[in-house]
């Protein structure tokens, strides 16, 4: 496992404008080094860091500069969604948060704790971070209560739109909240919503497969319903997505179901970002 990196994000949630205000910062040669930073994204100092930390959590930005999907969802005049107006970018972009895995926390939350438990109590939740990322991968001495802490409250406000009458307009911003991904069921106690989640276009979760598994010709249904943990989908839900993209590739896609073997076959080559260009032509 990489080094652990449970912070950079200045406590702070990413919110719903960042991104695009973010891309649109670099690709104008700028640097969020420079003192005038702060005048140019209309933020405060702390923001500027973190704008630039979840551009890089996101895989949009590396130390090289724009990564090109970047240029696919936000440019002004080629962009397919600038300004976040499709929930299923909002499903890219978290799918991409974790497949990146520059920010521990979330494949971590996401894949590894999700895949033995629905309920999310933050005590077990810090607890199994403690554990898994750090005591058993050799980096014990870099793990510290309070970041970690703070980091799942991050990770949480990220998704969650708390309950109760004190909601204010910057917890209702946050990036991932219209995915109604995580709930909140009592204090401190959050469970991952399978019920009445954003449904997961089939398009996008093609290419959240064709990226993950680049190269493969075949997947075996469980290494699909791992993948599945991301978007929090039932296996009926998965097996439903998987029928409409044979539907949608007859061609290309096949699923086969032979002695209990379930597995999904690609007979061409597709690429992810055609993919996603049609995903937003048919939208």
């Amino acid at each position: 496992m990489a080094r652990p990196i449970f912070s950079g994000h200045e406590s702070f949630a990413c919110k719903s404008h960042w991104l695009k205000r973010g891309y649109d910062f670099v690709r104008g040669e700028n640097n969020f080094n420079d003192d005038d930073a702060v005048v140019r994204l209309g933020v405060g100092k702390n923001m500027v860091a973190s704008i630039k930390f979840w551009l890089k959590a996101i895989g949009l930005l590396k130390d090289t500069g724009l990564v090109d999907i970047s240029d696919h969802l936000f440019d002004d005049e080629n962009g397919k969604d600038p300004y976040l107006e499709d929930v299923g970018t909002l499903w890219l972009l978290h799918f991409l948060l974790i497949h990146t895995d520059y920010a521990t926390i979330y494949k971590t939350t996401f894949v590894d704790y999700h895949r033995q438990r629905n309920i999310v109590e933050k005590s077990k939740l810090q607890n199994y971070i403690k554990h898994a990322c750090f005591e058993e991968t050799g980096y014990k001495n870099l793990y510290n209560d309070n970041t970690v802490k703070r980091d799942i409250g991050v990770m949480l406000h990220n998704y969650c739109v708390k309950n109760g009458s004190n909601v204010n307009v910057e917890d209702s911003n946050s990036l991932f909240a219209p995915l109604n991904l995580v709930c909140e069921t009592e204090k401190d106690i959050y469970r991952f919503n399978y019920d009445t989640r954003s449904d997961v276009p089939s398009l996008i979760f093609l290419y959240a497969l064709l990226v993950k598994f680049e190269g493969r010709n075949s997947i075996s249904f469980e290494d699909i319903a791992e993948l599945a943990l991301i978007f929090c989908l039932t296996n009926n839900d998965l097996l439903n997505i998987i029928n409409h993209l044979c539907d949608l590739y007859p061609s290309e896609i096949v699923f086969s179901d032979v002695a209990g073997i379930k597995e999904l076959q690609f007979r061409a080559t597709l690429n992810p970002i055609e993919v996603l260009d049609r995903y937003y032509e048919e939208n």
